[in-house]
């Protein structure tokens, strides 16, 4: 089963406990990448409701999360949070030395995970965000007790089809949380906010919208290609008296810094309280 799980994309099996979009996000970057073949990708479901996503992709499918065990070595959980310490004790059994457990329920320690399988299982706690299902995620990566480098480089190396991950410390999952996950939210709230200050200066709404989003996109490539800080690009853009130092101000006297600052906070400590209860 190891060699499998290591092997090249034409032997390599995939297994999915849990079928929804985060589930489905990662399982069509892996196979349009080429990372995983379609028919080496099986998923479980309660229902059919999910699976017929996997089974358009071309994947097999059961609703039996046993099953899944017993045909991969590498299974991804993606179970909803509550249900998933009873999904564990299910398949708990079944669940071998060869096998790369990875999580993908917020808010479930490592510590939690690893009570609920068996001794020496190697424990993954991924944090992905809802851009994963356009192959654009930023997703963090956290290594249980008995995780080698070897299974984290692996896992790594295939959620590069799904955008970046990165390896952390399970104390950052929760702010990737406050900044990540959440920040999609924060970041569709400012695109909205841009749109409507051009719609309130007389442009249309749907043209507002597609140049805001594309401003969005370009400055996010430019940070991300040329690596520099915002403030470098900031000031780039920024010429003495002209437009931009007078939007700024105006931003600034708004608070957006803070407020944006306080959101990531307040979003991390509620993720923290989650992962408490």
């Amino acid at each position: 089963m190891a060699a499998a799980a290591v092997g090249e994309p034409s032997s390599r099996r995939v297994g999915f406990v849990g079928a929804g979009r985060m589930a489905e996000a990662i399982a069509q970057g892996l196979i349009r990448a080429g990372k995983v073949e379609a028919h080496h990708v099986l998923a479980s479901a309660p229902t059919d409701r999910n699976l017929c996503h996997f089974q358009a992709l071309g994947c097999q499918t059961t609703h039996s999360n046993q099953e899944v065990l017993q045909s991969c070595p590498l299974v991804f959980f993606a179970t909803k949070p509550h249900i998933l310490p009873a999904v564990l004790a299910e398949v708990a059994h079944v669940v071998t030395s060869e096998h790369i457990v990875v999580s993908v329920a917020a808010g479930v320690s490592l510590s939690t995970l690893e009570e609920l399988l068996p001794p020496a299982t190697r424990v993954l706690r991924l944090s992905p965000n809802l851009p994963c299902v356009v192959q654009e995620g930023a997703m963090v990566l956290a290594r249980g007790r008995h995780a080698r480098n070897s299974e984290v480089e692996l896992v790594q190396t295939l959620l590069e089809a799904c955008g970046q991950c990165e390896e952390v410390p399970e104390a950052q999952v929760d702010i990737h949380t406050g900044l990540s996950g959440s920040g999609v939210a924060f970041v569709c709230l400012f695109s909205e906010a841009l749109a409507e200050g051009a719609i309130k200066m007389g442009m249309p709404s749907g043209l507002a919208h597609r140049i805001a989003t594309q401003t969005l996109l370009g400055t996010a490539k430019m940070l991300l290609q040329q690596g520099r800080h915002p403030a470098q690009l900031r000031t780039d853009v920024c010429t003495p008296g002209g437009t931009t130092i007078y939007g700024l101000h105006a931003l600034e006297q708004g608070g957006l810094r803070a407020a944006t600052m306080s959101a990531v906070e307040a979003a991390t400590c509620r993720a923290k309280e989650l992962s408490r209860k």
